[in-house]
């Protein structure tokens, strides 16, 4: 006998295809697909350099997921029990299908083939390892950050979070939940209602316990149920390998794994079936507006009101279309004004740093100040390039709400997750120090010696006039002047070559610095520009399909008699009780009862 979870997911499979929602139907296949895994999936999500692959890494006491400063996940990652340790990279094809390719690799390259910096397309690596926590079936999977250039394709994470019967939600305790997490929370929830929040690196804020408490007053306000545990994975792995039981417990790791083997694993079936009446749930609510539409359409008073409904829903269709080319438009001509004003913006800053060097180098002598002069320059162009690439992405994040605004109407998913990149700064390169000329001791000596020579000649046939010998006094003093005279000079001018020879080389090295970082921002804003046409042609590709039904119900209103409205009023009926019994028998799977019934009355 199947599950009464399995039987509603069928049902709700049937009644997508039978209105026509193929994608609807593929999407809750997937869902049951993965439902009959007797894996445990758990994914570990959350925005870039917030400790998820690390607190991966403390659940298992194993440096499985890559970590540091200037490394970042850019593949999903499953670590999964094994026997033996193992590490397969999948590639090719895609990760809600079969891929194309696994190879094998030792387990210490999983790291540098996760972030990004191994050859080949990696569409996710695979890690076996022997662990109690995963011997009952659990799978816990390391996800990009969000909005990093470097990670999953978004369909690729989306069909993860599908699949997933749990989510670890990470945050870390420098700052409180910010607004885009709290978005992403509610994305999270929408896909998987079991989720988890998990505050990491307490021991890098002595105010965590505050960042505790407002983080679970932002969740209370936004009506969201889920547990705030705070961990710190440095002190787990530091524990571990010391044995240190005490620091083990302050490392808030015991109740976190507590929770995963109560909630999670013990609880899985629980969660399967919270996990599938969602998803059904959402797909009957998607099946019921055409309903609704033609319902409203089919109970007007009269043949003139039904024609008044369709001319409305064809209206409220021309509308969506015209605001489709429009924030097209709106779209392509502010991200050309971004280039632009980011690219000026970039030679302007470049710019005030060479005036700054042409007035240090009027005076200074390069070969005494190079040592202190490089630095700076190099923190210069740093800040330079941060702030320019902070600009870039408040702009970017400006359009895409200009973009949202285009449209006719309202939802909470017009603007995007996070497409904006993240993790685009690289170091600033070193500056290889210029050749200097140096004017040594021996040619101040010859340089002197020449310049006396003619001192010495002069004088001395003047002196000589008076019948004193060539070399005399006078005619000595004379070169002495005339040689100090010479030296000064040609210090002069090898200074001033020093001075320009510095001047070329960081003007090279400015202009290097800028066609590198100016090709990094128009790559951004091009990353930018396609993630935000593709996100908003969803959007109005389902509200076109959705108005288009709508219009078609209504259509098909005006052209039925009275009798034939009469009779598909009564199959639409028949229709939306159908959908409301079967969104009742969703509500009782995932425990919830009557308690919540479906608002979708004619």
């Amino acid at each position: 006998m199947s599950a009464p979870w399995l039987d509603v997911l069928d049902d709700t499979i049937r009644a997508c295809a039978a209105r026509n929602r193929p994608d609807l139907a593929a999407r809750l296949r997937e869902k049951r697909a993965s439902q009959l895994d007797p894996r445990i999936r758990v994914l570990v999500v959350g925005e870039s350099k917030q400790g998820k692959s690390q607190l991966v890494n403390a659940l298992i006491n194993a440096p499985v997921c890559a970590v540091g400063d200037d490394v970042t996940t850019a593949v999903p990652t499953f670590v999964q029990h094994a026997e033996t340790p193992s590490a397969t990279l999948l590639r090719g094809g895609s990760i809600a299908d079969t891929p194309t390719e696994r190879i094998p690799v030792p387990i210490d390259q999983v790291a540098r083939a996760v972030s990004g910096r191994a050859g080949g397309e990696v569409l996710a690596a695979e890690v076996g390892i022997p662990r109690e926590l995963l011997a009952s079936g659990l799978v816990l999977i390391d996800t990009p950050g969000t909005g990093d250039p470097r990670g999953a394709r978004a369909a690729s994470t989306y069909a993860a979070l599908l699949q997933a019967d749990a989510v670890l939600m990470v945050t870390d305790a420098t700052a409180e939940l910010s607004a885009s997490e709290l978005e992403l929370l509610r994305r999270v929830l929408a896909a998987c209602p079991n989720v988890t929040v998990v505050l990491t690196k307490t021991d890098l804020s002595a105010q965590w316990r505050q960042v505790l408490q407002r983080d679970r007053a932002h969740l209370a306000r936004a009506g969201v149920g889920a547990k705030v545990l705070p961990v710190s994975s440095a002190l787990r792995l530091r524990a571990a390998r010391t044995g240190d039981r005490e620091l083990n417990a302050e490392s808030g790791f015991p109740e976190l794994l507590a929770c995963v083997q109560r909630d999670i694993v013990a609880a899985a079936d629980v969660l399967g079936r919270r996990s599938v009446a969602a998803a059904a749930a959402s797909a009957v609510k998607q099946l019921v507006a055409p309903l609704k539409e033609e319902l409203a359409s089919m109970g007007a008073r009269g043949p003139e009101d039904t024609i008044a409904a369709l001319h409305e829903a064809q209206r409220r269709v021309d509308e969506l279309r015209r605001r489709s080319a429009r924030w097209q438009t709106v779209l392509a001509d502010e991200m050309a004004d971004l280039v632009s004003d980011v690219e000026y913006d970039l030679r302007d800053r470049t710019r005030g740093i060479l005036r700054e060097v042409d007035r240090t180098f009027e005076t200074a002598d390069p070969g005494k100040v190079w040592d202190e002069f490089e630095p700076w320059l190099r923190t210069s162009l740093t800040e330079a390039a941060t702030t320019n690439f902070a600009w870039l992405l408040e702009r970017a994040e400006w359009v895409a709400e200009k973009v949202a605004r285009s449209f006719p109407v309202h939802r909470d998913d017009l603007l995007p997750e996070s497409v904006f990149p993240d993790d685009l700064l690289d170091r600033v390169a070193e500056m290889d120090a210029p050749t200097l000329e140096r004017f040594t001791a021996s040619q101040k000596f010859f340089t002197g010696l020449r310049g006396s020579y003619g001192g010495v000649l002069m004088l001395g046939l003047v002196t000589s006039l008076a019948g004193m010998p060539l070399i005399n006094a006078v005619s000595l003093g004379a070169g002495a002047l005339f040689g100090g005279r010479s030296v000064l000079e040609e210090g002069e001018q090898r200074l001033k070559r020093r001075q320009a020879a510095a001047k070329q080389s960081v003007q090279r090295h400015v202009d290097d610095f800028f066609v590198k970082f100016s090709k990094d921002c128009r790559d951004a804003a091009r990353h930018v520009q396609r993630s935000l046409r593709d996100h908003f042609s969803t959007i109005a590709e389902e509200l076109q399909e959705t108005l288009l039904e709508s219009a078609r119900s209504a259509r098909r209103a005006v052209q039925d008699d009275a009798t034939e409205r009469e009779r598909r009023t009564r199959e639409a009926k028949g229709e939306l009780d159908g959908l409301v019994q079967l969104y009742q028998r969703v509500q009782a799977v995932a425990g919830v009862g009557a308690a919540t019934p479906l608002s979708i009355t004619a």
